[in-house]
């Protein structure tokens, strides 16, 4: 990608990296495997530390996308706004019975961030997108999901060796305010005892 310049020469644009976020697929995993029932507002992830740490993963600048499931014909304004307010951009989806619309939104997205020159950060533990992300890794292009470790999908753990970073929303980025009750393997070199005291 380049960028015009006044002298008819052109000049490199900054390198980004898109943050993919499906909306659907994160807060249902938070609300059903981690918690157990619908979050409550101060259990949600902090979007805008998560959008912070997108930033600081590769060291440049982000253009974050947050999928959603509008097929009901109505959004969460509120919820729209405060997306908008933080620099996340809505990505309202809706289609027809049965289709899976942030699913095949999210598909097109990683499909067309393979014609260009940037890095990719999915948000999602979602299977439906290995052969996306696989297509994306190699080439010098950086690729990560970030989610819950404990519940990605077990199909991505083959592209770590094609260089695919799993990075965890709690641990992380540090999205949540308060430690979430998830049971995980923790690396004995890591290992703080006193959390379970």
């Amino acid at each position: 990608m380049t960028v015009p310049q006044a002298d008819g020469g052109v000049e490199p644009a900054e390198r980004v990296t898109y943050l993919v976020i499906d909306g659907e697929n994160l807060d249902a995993t938070l609300g059903i495997s981690v918690l157990g029932h619908r979050p409550a507002p101060d259990e949600r992830p902090r979007w805008e530390r998560v959008l912070a740490y997108a930033s600081s993963v590769w060291g440049q600048p982000v253009k974050a996308l947050f999928f959603l499931n509008a097929t009901s014909g109505s959004l969460p304004m509120s919820f729209v706004q405060a997306l908008l307010a933080m620099g996340l951009r809505p990505v309202p989806l809706s289609g027809p019975p049965g289709m899976k619309v942030v699913d095949v939104g999210i598909q097109r997205m990683l499909d067309a961030i393979a014609g260009v020159d940037a890095d990719v950060l999915l948000g999602s533990h979602d299977g439906d997108f290995r052969p996306q992300v696989e297509a994306l890794l190699g080439g010098g292009r950086r690729v990560a999901l970030l989610g819950f470790r404990e519940y990605v999908n077990s199909g991505y753990a083959d592209l770590a060796a094609d260089g695919l970073q799993i990075l965890d929303l709690e641990h992380d980025a540090r999205a949540f305010t308060k430690p979430l009750p998830r049971v995980r393997i923790l690396d004995i070199e890591s290992f703080d005892p006193t959390a379970f005291l």
